[in-house]
């Protein structure tokens, strides 16, 4: 059991039994934090299922796949994140919805704004981690909307954090953006160093899913 959902039962106890009048307020915060970590991860599982989903069948929309419910469970989240003022929580939840409107919906003009905020918040609470996600997904809408030197630049700080953690298959996944970003822009030869960086990080981290990614990515040089 949670040790917050086992303490908020021992609450309950000394509410009962010892008439303490705090204590089911201090369990329904124990409770909501618990709670809200549970929605993030159950909104991240359905998250990786619309990702499979989509591997197998590429035309796959929102409203077809079992992502439906997705959103419902970061914004969830965030409600409860802002009322416990647990603003690295609320970090994680805003990223969350930023990348449910961007990957599932296809909505740039929905996520950015929300990834812009993530951004903000993720620097004030020194979060590097989800930094890095967010400044990725901030560089794809970029590369997206043809803005290649702004994506890039993102891209390539989202990639230098993850890099200095030592989060080897996420920074590989960056390149396989860059290469497309540097093909776009007609440098062949840093697409080309780009993609024998990616495949050794995929390869020692045993990403084998962003390694084809960055073949794809480098099919063509």
């Amino acid at each position: 059991m949670d040790e917050r959902v086992a303490l908020a039962g021992e609450l309950y106890k000394k509410s009962i039994f010892a008439g303490d009048g705090e204590a089911l307020a201090a369990a329904d915060r124990l409770l909501d934090a618990a709670e809200a970590e549970l929605l993030i991860a159950r909104g991240r599982i359905l998250h990786g299922r619309f990702l499979a989903e989509r591997q197998e069948n590429p035309g796959l929309q929102a409203r077809d796949s079992s992502s439906r419910g997705e959103s419902l469970l970061f914004e969830r989240a965030l409600e409860l994140f802002r009322s416990l003022g647990e603003e690295g929580g609320e970090v994680e939840a805003l990223f969350w919805i930023g990348c449910f409107h961007q990957v599932v919906r296809g909505d740039n003009d929905a996520a950015v704004p929300v990834l812009l905020q993530a951004r903000e918040l993720a620097v004030k609470v020194d979060d590097k981690v989800t930094l890095s996600d967010i400044l990725r997904h901030l560089g794809i809408a970029e590369h997206s909307a043809g803005r290649l030197d702004e994506g890039r630049a993102l891209l390539e700080e989202s990639t230098e954090i993850r890099r200095t953690l030592g989060l080897q298959a996420g920074a590989a996944a960056n390149l396989v953006g860059l290469i497309y970003i540097a093909r776009a822009q007609g440098r062949d030869h840093d697409a080309r160093t780009l993609a024998i960086e990616g495949r050794a990080l995929a390869k020692s981290a045993g990403a084998t899913t962003i390694l084809t990614q960055l073949d794809q990515a480098a099919a063509e040089l």
